[in-house]
This record gives C-alpha cells, sequence and structure tokens, in this order.
C-alpha cells in the first residue's frame, strides 16, 4: 500500500509530504483547491505520462516520490524484475526539469522508464471519471471479461496462432499474385541474374583494376624513373657511376687501414653500402626486364571499370560483394518462381494447419470467455444490488465476428434499468450516476482477484447525490476493508465514511500561490464535512448534520 507522499514544485505546490493509512482514506477541498495535482503526482512517480508543464513556475525542477509497503505476492513479482525490496518498502520517485529531462529511481537508483511504469502497474490503479466513457467502448468490455477469467495465457496462445495464420496468408497472397505476372518476372530475372554471371566479377577485382590503371596511366613516367636510377647507380659505357666510385673509395680506405687500425670501420661501412647498392641494382635491373604491359591495356582496364561501375549503378549496390549477392537473389527468387506451383500447395497446408490451430485457441479462448461473462454479470448485478441498483439487469452479451488480434467474440455489457424494458447497450441506456455506480460495481468485482493492493477513486462518483451517493460511499467503504482506498470525492457521504480524511488547500497571495495537504482532526472533520454539505458558510445546523453522518458512518462501518 502506498504509505507516504513526498511533492516538490509540482504545479502550484511548494513542498507537501502525506502519510498514508490503510484502509479508506479520502481527500477534500473547494474546487481548484489543487486534487487533480496529486493524482497528477503519483502518476508522474509511478512513470506515467506527464510534461515539464508539471514544474512549477520559477522552480529548475518537479519531484514525486511514492513510498509503498509491498505484499509478499509483490515481492514475489518485483523479484521476476530483478528488484530488491528492502524491508518489505518500495520506493519510486521521478524528477522532471524544466527543460523536460525525467530521472526515474527505484529504491534511490537510476532505472528505465518502462521498468518504472511495469512496476508502478503492480502497485496502484487510478480510476476517474474517463474510465466511465470508457464503459461505451465494447474493447474495453472485452478486456474487462478478459481481466476477470484471467485469461492472459489463451490470448497469449492465440495471438501467436493469429500472427502465424495471418503471415502465412500475406504469403500466400504475395506468390500467388506473382503467378500472374510469374513470365515477366522471370525475363526480367534471368537478364538480371545472366548479366551479372556473364561480367565474371571476383571479389576484390575492381581495387585490384584500379591500382592497375594508376600503374598504366603512369607507365612511361616510372620506367624513365627507374632507368635513370639504374644508370645513376651502375653506369653507362659512356659514364661512370656511383657503384664505381664507391667501389674505389672502398679499395683506397682498405689500403690506408693496413697503417692505421682506425680507418677499418670506414671500409667495413663502404664495403656493406658497396653491397646493399649491389643489390639494389640488380633488382632494378630485373624490374625493368620484367614490366610486362600490352599498347592498348589501359583502354581494357577502363572498359572494364566502367561495367562494374554501371552494375552498381543498375542494381543499386555499394560494391562487387554486393551486385554478387544481388545475383544469387535472383538465382533464388527464379528457383523459387519456377517451383511456384510446389510452394503453393506447400502453402496451403501450412495455412490450413496453422487455421485448425489458431480456431482451436480462439474457441478456447471464447469458452473462457462466456464462463467468466456470466459469473460476471451475477457478480456485477449482485454489487449493483448494494448500489440501490438492484432492478436492474446486467448481462454480458458476446457474439461471433471475424477473426482479429483478439479473437472470434464481439463482447458488450448490455443493461436494463428498469423493469419490463429489453437489455440495451449501457450507452443507450445509462446515466451518468448509473454509469458510475456500474463502473465502481465492475472494479469492485475484479479488484477481488486483483495483485494490486491500492486504488485511488478519483471523482468517480460524479453525477451521484442523495441515497445513491451513500451507497456507493458504502461501497468503497467494502472494498478498503481489503485494499487500501484512496478517494478524492466532493460527497460528505463518502468522506464521512473514510477512516482518515485530508483537506486540500489553496492559499494565494499578491505573489503566491500555493497548495497544501493536512490530516483532519475529528473536529476538523466535522467543519470540512459542514462546509461540503452548506457549500461556503458553516452553521450550527450543518455542524450537527456532519456530526450524525460521522456517528452514523461509524455505525454502518461497525455493522460491515
Amino acid at each position: 500500500m502506498l504509505t507516504e507522499l513526498q511533492i516538490k514544485n509540482v504545479a502550484i505546490i511548494d513542498s507537501v509530504n502525506i502519510e498514508f493509512g490503510n484502509g479508506f482514506n479520502v481527500l477534500t477541498g473547494e474546487t481548484g483547491a489543487g486534487k487533480s495535482i496529486l493524482i497528477d503526482s503519483i502518476n508522474m512517480a509511478l512513470g506515467g505520462r506527464t510534461s515539464r508543464d508539471l514544474v512549477r513556475t520559477g522552480a529548475e525542477y518537479a519531484y514525486a516520490q511514492a513510498v509503498f509497503e509491498i505484499s509478499p505476492k509483490i515481492r514475489k513479482k518485483l523479484e521476476e524484475l530483478d528488484i530488491e525490496a528492502e524491508e518489505d518498502t518500495l520506493i519510486l520517485s521521478r524528477k522532471i526539469t524544466s527543460e523536460g529531462k525525467s530521472t526515474c529511481k527505484i529504491n534511490g537508483i537510476t532505472s528505465p522508464l518502462a521498468v518504472v511504469r511495469e512496476i508502478g502497474e503492480l502497485l496502484l490503479t487510478i480510476h476517474g471519471q474517463q474510465d466511465n466513457h470508457s464503459l461505451l467502448k465494447s474493447s474495453a468490455h472485452r478486456e474487462f471479461v478478459d481481466n476477470y477469467a484471467k485469461n492472459t495465457d489463451l490470448l497469449y496462445n492465440y495471438k501467436s496462432h493469429y500472427d502465424k495464420y495471418t503471415d502465412l496468408c500475406s504469403q500466400y497472397e504475395s506468390l500467388n499474385n506473382t503467378e500472374f505476372d510469374k513470365e515477366r518476372r522471370l525475363d526480367l530475372l534471368r537478364y538480371s541474374f545472366e548479366e551479372i554471371e556473364n561480367a565474371e566479377l571476383k571479389k576484390g577485382e575492381e581495387e585490384e583494376l584500379e591500382q592497375r590503371r594508376e600503374f598504366l596511366t603512369n607507365i612511361e613516367s616510372i620506367m624513365s624513373n627507374v632507368s635513370e636510377a639504374y644508370n645513376s647507380l651502375y653506369g653507362d659505357e659512356m659514364s661512370s657511376s656511383a657503384y664505381d666510385m664507391i667501389e674505389n673509395a672502398s679499395r683506397c680506405l682498405e689500403s690506408a687501414s693496413e697503417y692505421d687500425e682506425d680507418l677499418g670501420r670506414y671500409y667495413e661501412t663502404i664495403s656493406s653500402a658497396l653491397a646493399d647498392i649491389d643489390d639494389v641494382t640488380r633488382d632494378l635491373k630485373s624490374y625493368i626486364d620484367s614490366v610486362d604491359y600490352e599498347a592498348g591495356e589501359l583502354d581494357m582496364v577502363e572498359e572494364r571499370l566502367a561495367l562494374i561501375s554501371n552494375l552498381k549503378r543498375k542494381y543499386n549496390c555499394a560494391d562487387i560483394a554486393e551486385i554478387i549477392a544481388y545475383a544469387e537473389k535472383c538465382k533464388a527468387e527464379i528457383e523459387s518462381i519456377e517451383n511456384l506451383d510446389n510452394n503453393l500447395v506447400e502453402l496451403e497446408q501450412k495455412i490450413s494447419e496453422e487455421k485448425t490451430k489458431m480456431t482451436a485457441s480462439a474457441k478456447n479462448l471464447t469458452n473462457s470467455r462466456i464462463k467468466a461473462g456470466e459469473i460476471l454479470s451475477k457478480a456485477i448485478m449482485q454489487e449493483l444490488s448494494e448500489l440501490d441498483m438492484s432492478k436492474v439487469k446486467f448481462a454480458v452479451n458476446i457474439t461471433e465476428c471475424e477473426y482479429n488480434k483478439n479473437g472470434c467474440d464481439d463482447i458488450e455489457f448490455l443493461i436494463s434499468t428498469n423493469p419490463g424494458e429489453t437489455l440495451k447497450p449501457l450507452s443507450k441506456i445509462a446515466s451518468g450516476g448509473e454509469m458510475s455506480r456500474i463502473m465502481l460495481a465492475i472494479k469492485s468485482v475484479l479488484s477481488e482477484n486483483d495483485i494490486v493492493d491500492t486504488m485511488i477513486f478519483d471523482e468517480i462518483d460524479t453525477g451521484v447525490s442523495g441515497r445513491a451517493a451513500q451507497k456507493i460511499s458504502e461501497k468503497i467503504c467494502k472494498i478498503s476493508r481489503t485494499k487500501q482506498v484512496l478517494c478524492i470525492t466532493h460527497l460528505a457521504q463518502i468522506a464521512s465514511m473514510a477512516d482518515r480524511q485530508y483537506l486540500i488547500e489553496k492559499s494565494s497571495s499578491e505573489e503566491h500561490t500555493s497548495t497544501n495537504v493536512r490530516l483532519l482532526s475529528k473536529d476538523e472533520r466535522k467543519k470540512e464535512l459542514s462546509r461540503i454539505i452548506g457549500g461556503v458558510s458553516v452553521t450550527e445546523t450543518t455542524l450537527k448534520a456532519a456530526n450524525e453522518m460521522l456517528e452514523q458512518a461509524e455505525k454502518l462501518k461497525g455493522q460491515k
């Protein structure tokens, strides 16, 4: 359950710290005092959608922290997510800067928003006026029934078969369309494959050709420089060479070293250089003799590179490897089309098998929904009876529809609010106040098997008054015996039934507006209930009525 909520710089709230207890907690206050900000703050801490607009004007950031005391069931779920809770306590917090940057933490450790949101859904649910509107959508009715029937595994099994079936049908349709355009497609594929195949491309060939083109383009300069280098080193018949002069220097130093040993090291150095020059000149001669190229070879290289460039452009490929891969793809598609009839027969068989599996899983899902719908209808009528709607008839209508990702069932809630009237869709029968009670009845039934320990009702009593309001207060009180309930309300009947009542107040000056929340004492509760009953003024009459409501509430809670 939610034990503590800390809020800083959220909308008109400077700083608020609220400690909640188990059972029934109610929050009241005048319109515009900031009740919705509390819900926004809780939603923010639990990873819900929000925006930087929540940051208080002039503040650098908005911050919300929710502290939970968790049950063994929740602890087990958290362990599956590799989240540890110290001493059965879990702390979720979130900070949003004025620039829109969001940071979430679990027990002080920064965590992804998606993980925080997933954990938040296990801890708390918020039910507001928008939930009443969801009752008008049949998709919501299906979700209610599936949740009640615990159809998670059945839905997963069905969806896996449905996805496979639709994928196979798409493949079949694609191949079947190919049948009509088979010959044209085959001609195109064969032409592409043969063009690439006839090019006899090799991986790395383009790089080698570019290097050869560079060589051939500069062959004259290369040969001229190499020949001149060779002649300079080794000489010719008309001139002396570097080799001859170094050899003469070597002989001279060799003779001189006989009389001065220190000159011997110079002799050795020059002798070594002479040997190296001898090797170089020999290699240069071999290079000159070995250079082999033909007139017109450059043109052939250019033509080959142009062919490769054309194929790359034509088939939108970056290199030869991609061109070869494209040819292989063409070949595979050619084989597939040539074997089209066999492939279609094979796909038809797979589609038939998968449809059988999908149909069976859909039937299991339908049977589970029908069974759950019957039980849910009776349970909701029982709850509605306790909400002063004893003459209402309620039914879960399940009809067959085309297969879709959720099965083959159209599910719609039907209701008859007066004796003798036929069952009709909720949208055509129920009033706003009736919608509130129907939604509360559904939530009450579903909460019995829900792992969530905390339920928040945000003005779910809208459009309700008098006896109906009293019945709603008793129903919420009943829920609070097994769940922690936080309820925002404008109705005295509901506020009087709470175990704890918090007042949300807004104070303003010329330059500053802020909201505060505080737990009310018994006497303060009387005054707040008196204000709700009387509007603005508090009189002896309204105080007396408030006191009677609190005393009556204590009696009712004792009886419950």
